[in-house]
Order: C-alpha cells, then structure tokens, then sequence
C-alpha cells in the first residue's frame, strides 16, 4: 500500500498529500489527475474558447482550383518519322517508349519558375497585400499559397492558389495559368522560329545540290547517250539513294535540335535511335554500313559509261530525298511557330470556392484543447513531482538551495 506524504504549507498548515517519488505508480498518477480534473477542465475549456476566439479573427483565405491540359509532346520528330518512306518499322519506333521524363514536368517546373511567380507578384501588388517589403519574401509565400502538380495517369496539370476572397481565389489562379502561358508561347515561339530559320538555310543549300545533280546527270546523259540502267539496277540506286538522304535528313533534324535540346531530349533520343535503324537498312542492301560519301553501284563489271551514269542517277536521287524530307521539316516548323501559342487548354477555368480553406476553425479547437488538455495534466504532474522533490530527504534539502540561490544570488 502507498505512503503518503503530508505537505505543509509556509504557515504550517496541511496541504495536499502526494505520495513520495520513488513511490509513484499509473494509479497514483490518475488519482492526482481525478483530484485536480477541475483545473484540467478549466484549462482545456479556457484553451479551446480562446482558439475559437482567435480563429474568428483570423483573416480567411480561399482556395480556387484550375486545370491545365498540356500539349502533346515531341509531335515533330513522329510526323518526321512517318514521312520518310520505305523505313519500316520507324512508325512503331516514334510511339516506344524510351525511358525518358515526361515532358509534363518540365512544365509544372515553368509554373514555380521565378518568371511566372514574380509577373504574378507584380501584377496583382502582392508584396503589399502579402505585407512585406523584398521580393523575395513575397515570392516564399506566394509558392505557400499555391501548389502545381501533375497528375500520374492523366498528364493534366492540377492548379490551385488561396486569395482573400472567393472572387480574389478564382482571378488569381486564372491569371497564374495566364502568366504560365506567356512564358510557354514566348519559349515555344522562340524554339520553332529557330527551326524555321535553321531549315529554311538548310532547304536553300539543298534546293541547290539538287539542280547542280540534275544538271550533272543531264550532262552525262547527252555524253553517253544513255537514258536510264535496267529496271533492277535502277530500283536497288534508288532504294539505297533514299536510305541515304534519310541518314542525311535525320543527321540535319539532329544538328537543329542540338540549338535548343540536350542529348537527353526525346526528340533527339528517338532520331538517333531512327539514324541508327536507317544505317542497319542500308547494310543489309548493299552489304556495308558506308556512309553518305559512298555511292552505291551493284556488284560486277560494268562499262565505264553506265557507271557514271549509275553515281550521276543515284546522286539525284540522294539530293531529292533530302530536299523532300528537309521541306517537309520546314513546313512543320512553320505550322509550329504559327500554333505554339494556344497549345495549352483549360479544362476546368477556376471559380470562386464556397467555402473557406483557412482557418479550418473546427480542427483548429479540437487540436489546440487537446493540447491545452496535454499541457494541463502535465503541469499537474510537474507541480507534483516538485512537491515530492522538496520532500525528499535527499534531494530536498538541495532543490531549497538551488531556489534561494536564485533568489538571493551570492556576490
């Protein structure tokens, strides 16, 4: 059975019993709670009015949502891919998967950029209603109040921003999906204007080679007298003619890309991996990998003449591929640079919300009193535990001189 000690007041009077510390058991501690469960209660309650007090006073804040849908990424390199002719199995190769990131994550990487945070920042003043004075404080919690993601299954971007009010909520996610789409068109502008350009220099030198070829073949037609080898000759000079310029087509897609992607771009992934196809085609035709120096000539003896005329053939025939596929190219960039700019749709314009996202007044209660109730049996426990200290015969005596040492410190 359990001993308990009784306390004496500074006048002598008896105080409350506690039993000694070394004593102390669960049931002692719920006896001392049960005896003091006024005190408890009345911090508890005393704790959950003074939060629901302080949660109406609070300023509200409104959460509007919005949805983006993205555009469907690296389009260009799969319509090159299709255009080319006679590459088999290319088609299924544009649509494979090659573990490379989804380009949805670069784009809710452009929505937290500081660009769109700080057209947002100056465009609404929020720098005095966020009530600070640098912009860089203002950009903290401005990426606080907002959140972006991208969803896993769907690939549609999730937006949301809290305002002041419901109204104030739904203009600014709105808004923050106009700012995201300033930067996207000027960046996707930027890149299709350089394509453009690129193919338009690169189309000229072709349209160039091809009449130089024409005027060459012309030129040996009316030397040797002849029109055109058999008909088998003719279709392996044009098959390996037309693998050729597509190396060469695929070799210039690259070489424009590389102004504006990394090695690691899809885009460029699946035009390596496209070159690298086209070379394996053209060994198997003519039995060696060559390159777009080579020409090809079927294998035997064949008179001088026909053999010029066979490198005359397939060098037009090799420049014509090559203009076709960079024309082709050229048209894309040009359809690109003109529709970049509404690419992104807006399933879901934002509204203004009917209820409140801060304070959440009801959660706000029900944590702070249980945390008022945590605070208020332990300091019932604590107030305890320094009654039964102060009773020890060996600690006591040493607790009373380290109070009166801070009380009446010594010089």
């Amino acid at each position: 059975m359990t001993s308990y000690v009784l306390n004496t007041d500074e006048n002598g009077s008896p105080s409350e019993a506690v039993p000694p510390r070394s004593s102390w058991s669960i049931l002692d501690l719920l006896i001392l709670l049960v005896k003091r469960r006024r005190f408890i209660l009345a911090v508890t309650f005393g704790t959950a009015v003074i939060t629901a007090c302080v949660s109406m006073v609070l300023p509200a804040r409104y959460t509007a949502y919005t949805s983006v849908l993205p555009p469907q990424q690296s389009s260009s390199a799969a319509s090159f891919l299709s255009q080319m002719a006679g590459s088999e199995g290319l088609a299924a190769l544009a649509g494979s998967n090659l573990g490379v990131k989804n380009q949805v994550d670069v784009y809710v990487a452009m929505f937290k950029s500081r660009t769109v945070e700080d057209a947002m920042i100056h465009r609404f003043d929020l720098m005095r209603a966020y009530k600070v004075k640098r912009l860089s404080n203002a950009r903290m919690i401005f990426e606080d109040r907002s959140t972006v993601v991208a969803g896993l299954k769907d690939g549609v971007i999730r937006v949301s921003i809290e305002g002041p009010t419901p109204e104030q909520a739904a203009i600014l996610a709105n808004a923050y999906v106009e700012e995201f789409r300033k930067l996207a068109s000027g960046i996707a502008t930027t890149e299709a204007g350089q394509r453009r350009m690129f193919f338009d220099r690169q189309l000229e030198e072709a349209k160039n080679n091809l009449s130089y070829a024409e005027q060459d073949l012309k030129k040996t037609e009316l030397t040797t007298g002849l029109v055109q080898p058999d008909s088998q000759s003719r279709a392996m000079i044009e098959s390996a003619a037309r693998i050729q310029g597509e190396i060469s087509a695929a070799q210039v897609q690259m070489q424009a890309m590389s102004s504006f992607a990394t090695d690691n771009n899809p885009d460029m992934l699946l035009l390596k991996k496209q070159e690298a196809e086209l070379r394996a085609q053209l060994a198997r035709l003519t039995g060696n990998s060559g390159s777009e120096s080579d020409l090809f000539v079927p294998k035997g003896k064949v008179p001088q003449a026909v053999l010029d005329y066979v490198r005359k053939f397939r060098e037009v025939k090799y420049r014509e591929t090559i203009f076709q596929a960079l024309a082709s190219q050229y048209q894309l960039a040009k359809l690109d640079e003109a529709r970049q700019g509404v690419i992104f749709q807006v399933i879901d314009p934002a509204i203004p919300p009917d209820k409140r996202s801060f304070p959440k007044r009801t959660i706000l209660v029900i944590v702070f009193s249980l945390l008022g109730f945590i605070f208020a049996c332990f300091s019932v426990w604590t107030s305890a535990a320094m009654k039964a200290l102060r009773q020890d015969p060996n600690d006591g005596p040493k607790l009373n001189a380290f109070f009166a040492e801070l009380r009446h410190p010594r010089s």
